[in-house]
């Protein structure tokens, strides 16, 4: 079992007819993933990588029954896309798409409320179950199905720990990019929640970064409700100079926050195990179901 997606992922692509959709969606194919449809205003009617292209999301989720959305737009597009797929009441959002503008996003922040759709992104990877479904960018050379959960701010990362997982004998039931942008949707806190309540998944591991303050909000729900599986974080840009952007358009820590080691402190008050190295996560994970 998985979390957010499953066998029954029948997903859209708005922008499927871009180069890097192209590119990207036939890898997903490949790998099994149910691609119903393609969305490109001004292309309707027509058929790419198998798949019919339609005007509007609407329209797509009408005819094909698509129940989750990948977006390939660029970012000047973005959020109007997004807002769109919210309309169209798509349960699932996940937006690839990086440099969407934060004021961009506020107003897709805005859209979502009080609605039934879940926004995964911006800057994201996507999702992926391993042998079940991919709906995103990311490496799948090292997948395996397994138990452990992956919740992450960073792609590289995430491929790191996934291959650790596989090589440790772990797999991973899911891992989910939340996006590096400082403003997007699901939280890190809220994949640890899906992960608790899923059957399938035995361990749970958090990739955080500087920044923001996500890592801390973990470290509140997992105090105040001490679930069972173990969980394990990395916390990347311990040694970074503050007030320097650090690859995401998150990664910014200032003396008035977002620095990693009050978020490693924070986590490890409320009972989470912490790799201090980004080659230990996988064995650190191992140890802690062994034990």
């Amino acid at each position: 079992m998985a979390i957010l997606v499953g066998r029954d992922t029948r997903l859209l692509v708005q922008g499927l007819t871009g180069r890097a959709a192209t590119y990207h969606v036939g890898r997903m194919i490949a790998y099994g993933t149910q691609v119903v449809a393609g969305v490109t205003p001004g292309k309707g009617g027509r058929m790419h990588l198998d798949a019919p292209i339609f005007e509007t999301v609407a329209d797509a989720v009408r005819e094909t029954g698509a129940n989750a959305s990948l977006l390939f737009v660029p970012p000047e597009y973005a959020a109007k896309a997004m807002i769109e797929a919210i309309e169209a009441e798509v349960p699932l959002l996940v937006c690839v798409t990086e440099r969407v503008p934060i004021i961009d996003m506020v107003r897709v922040r805005h859209a979502l409320r009080g609605t039934r759709t879940r926004l995964v992104g911006p800057n994201s990877q996507g999702i992926l179950s391993p042998g079940v479904c991919q709906a995103g960018v990311m490496t799948t050379v090292n997948a395996t199905p397994g138990g452990i959960g992956i919740a992450s701010r960073s792609a590289s990362l995430t491929s790191e720990v996934m291959a650790q997982t596989t090589l440790a004998g772990l797999g991973q039931s899911t891992t989910v990019g939340v996006g590096g942008d400082p403003v997007h949707g699901l939280s890190l806190r809220d994949c640890v929640e899906l992960f608790i309540a899923d059957p399938d998944t035995t361990g749970i591991v958090i990739i955080g970064e500087i920044g923001g303050s996500e890592e801390e909000e973990v470290a509140a729900y997992v105090a105040a409700t001490r679930p069972r599986k173990p969980i394990v974080a990395l916390v990347a840009g311990r040694h970074a100079p503050p007030e320097r952007r650090m690859g995401h358009a998150g990664a910014f820590a200032t003396d008035g926050g977002g620095a990693a080691a009050p978020k490693i402190a924070a986590l490890q008050a409320a009972g989470v195990l912490i790799s201090w190295n980004a080659a230990l996560v996988g064995q650190t994970m191992a140890e802690a179901l062994q034990g």
